[in-house]
């Protein structure tokens, strides 16, 4: 054999498919970031990289996930921000404790069923100033820092300040969010002016300023939450509502305060899988997974119609109750523990149907005994987990933007009900039915925190992440990526689904009685997300972000040129 002839033989064999070191199939789109030191997880990866900065600078992870989320308020504004509510897990790295916060607020006090019939309104209204209830996430951000912050408290504010002062590029997702939401904004005299440019929203890569959410920020990091419930920010919102006829007083956001609460758990296969207490919707995953948990998930595969059937089936089941019983704990009893209790979920069970699709579920009888939200993980060297959710539910909330501080409020109130007697009935300083759920999970020193947006789709994005890892040994990269179904509503046999399910499977379930609505291969429907992992035994962390947002996940730089402000050597002078 001559030598150029062997020699084309070896390049050949080099380049064929079958070469392991050249050949790695595999359906995740994204890989891992890995890292001894800290990860930043967020929807758009100028807040990511905020986050690491801060990480970089001495900060621990709920410093950074403090400054992620501040960022985000900036460079994402019709998803969350200084007028929205935040929830929050945090695992210790040094206890393994886990803390949760509920930093949701409650109704005014004149927000009442008499005041709205006055108003000539017959529902509880969806958006403008009578769908505003009391901002929580202000509050909540100065209470986790307080208890497990590091850095001064101003330190975590300059990123976002820099981007509201000098602008931001818009990114792809975040500009048509922005878009889609054009007429909500030119309802709003100070929405125009901030958020549109003659008239029209920002194209994808514009430089974005926002100078008066700046002025915001700025009083905040001087004077603290104070400033937003007590200072010059409240007297801003307080003269808002005056002027658009609503019922907020300086009392309703002077006496708010944010709730630190202790999470509440079930186990699936094997993994501990942590959210919050109502009032949010924490719990409807917990019964998803523990009815999922009777049936062999594990032995289908992940796309099967098998498999999405039963998911699709126990999302009902654990809805039916979501709807009926959810409200706010403070104000009436809610049965949460025998509803995410195994026996409640075996019970429950019986009534899936293997074959058939049920388009009418009711609630079971407990004992008692796509919104638009932002979510973020971080993790740091020494292994704190930081899960945190934060939102102004639709898009740019209420529509009503703050005089003279260009901030959105939100329009959570529009999840109450009007129906007397109901546990999520609107009553005066009740906080409403939320959507917004941080998530947890761990096993054998493997510590997930993650969260996934979307409204009504949190929980059940939640559940089949869960299934994703634990029944199928996906990497959190991959479940996050992975085809999934949503169901936004209470009744009906209607579900979405991605594309990316095979076609023979889509075929199965409509021949089970599922109508099914197919969307994007990465659509927003089925909710953007992030996730950290700290694997304690290795001491390594791991950090995913989802393709259906602009984000990344962004590791902390490892220190290669000392610490920040050290000062450098001279470079010799020139011959």
């Amino acid at each position: 054999m001559s030598r150029p002839y062997a020699f084309a033989l070896l390049l050949l064999s080099l380049m064929t498919p079958t070469t392991p070191a050249f050949s790695q199939d595999r359906s995740q789109a994204r890989s891992l970031t890995i890292t001894q030191r800290g990860i930043v997880a967020t929807s758009q990866t100028l807040a990511s990289q905020a986050g690491a900065q801060i990480l970089a600078r001495g900060g621990n992870a709920v410093d950074a996930a403090i400054a992620a989320n501040l960022t985000l308020a900036v460079v994402e504004p019709m998803m969350n921000g200084l007028g929205g509510d935040l929830c929050v897990i945090v695992r210790d790295g040094k206890t393994g404790k886990l803390t949760g916060l509920n930093a949701s607020g409650g109704a005014p006090r004149g927000l009442t069923r008499a005041f709205l019939e006055k108003t000539n309104s017959w529902g509880m209204p969806q958006s403008g100033i009578h769908s505003v209830t009391v901002p929580g996430a202000v509050d909540g951000w100065e209470r986790l820092h307080r208890k497990f912050g590091r850095l001064a408290w101003a330190d975590l504010f300059a990123p976002a300040t820099y981007y509201a002062r000098n602008g931001f590029p818009v990114t792809e997702w975040i500009q048509g969010s922005w878009e889609g939401a054009r007429s909500k904004l030119l309802a709003d005299e100070n929405a125009r002016r901030q958020y549109l440019r003659d008239g029209q929203p920002p194209k994808l890569g514009e430089v974005w300023k926002l100078p008066e959410m700046a002025k915001a920020l700025e009083l905040i990091a001087v004077q603290g939450a104070a400033a937003f419930y007590k200072g010059a920010i409240a007297e801003s919102i307080l003269k808002t509502s005056r002027r658009l006829g609503g019922t907020m007083s300086a009392a309703d956001l002077a006496e708010y305060q944010s709730e630190f609460v202790e999470p509440i758990t079930t186990t699936y296969r094997g993994w501990t899988v942590a959210e919050l207490p109502p009032n949010g919707q924490g719990m409807a995953a917990l019964e998803m997974l523990n009815i999922m948990e009777r049936y062999p998930m594990g032995q289908w595969a992940p796309l099967s119609a098998a498999a999405f059937h039963y998911k699709i089936e126990a999302q009902k089941l654990a809805y039916a109750d979501l709807q009926r019983y959810l409200g706010d704990p403070r104000a009436t009893r809610i049965p949460v523990s025998q509803i995410i209790s195994k026996p409640y979920a075996e019970a429950r069970a019986k009534l899936l149907d293997p074959e058939k699709a049920t388009c009418n579920v009711n609630p079971g009888q407990p004992l008692s005994g796509a919104g638009d939200t932002i979510y973020l993980s971080t993790v740091d060297a020494d292994g704190t987990v930081v899960s945190l959710i934060q939102s102004v539910y639709l898009s740019f909330g209420s529509g009503v933007v703050v005089d003279d501080f260009g901030f959105h409020l939100h329009n959570r109130g529009a999840l109450f009900t009007l129906e007397e007697g109901h546990p999520n009935e609107l009553k005066p300083r009740r906080r409403p039915f939320h959507t917004i759920i941080p998530g947890y999970m761990e096993k054998d020193g493997q510590h997930v925190g993650f969260g996934i947006m979307g409204g009504l789709n949190q929980a059940q994005a939640h559940a089949q992440f869960v299934s994703y890892v634990a029944d199928h040994g996906d990497n959190i990269q991959m479940a996050l990526e992975r085809p999934r179904f949503t169901k936004l509503n209470f009744s009906g046999c209607d579900v979405m689904v991605e594309a990316r399910i095979p076609e023979a499977a889509r075929e199965k379930l409509r021949e089970r009685g599922h109508f099914l609505q197919v969307q994007g291969d990465f659509s927003s429907w089925m909710g953007g997300g992030q996730a950290v992992l700290h694997d304690s035994k290795a001491r390594v962390n791991y950090g995913a972000s989802t393709p259906r947002k602009d984000g990344a996940a962004v590791p902390e730089p490892d220190p290669c040129f000392g610490a920040p402000g050290v000062s450098r050597v001279k470079p010799p002078a020139a011959r």
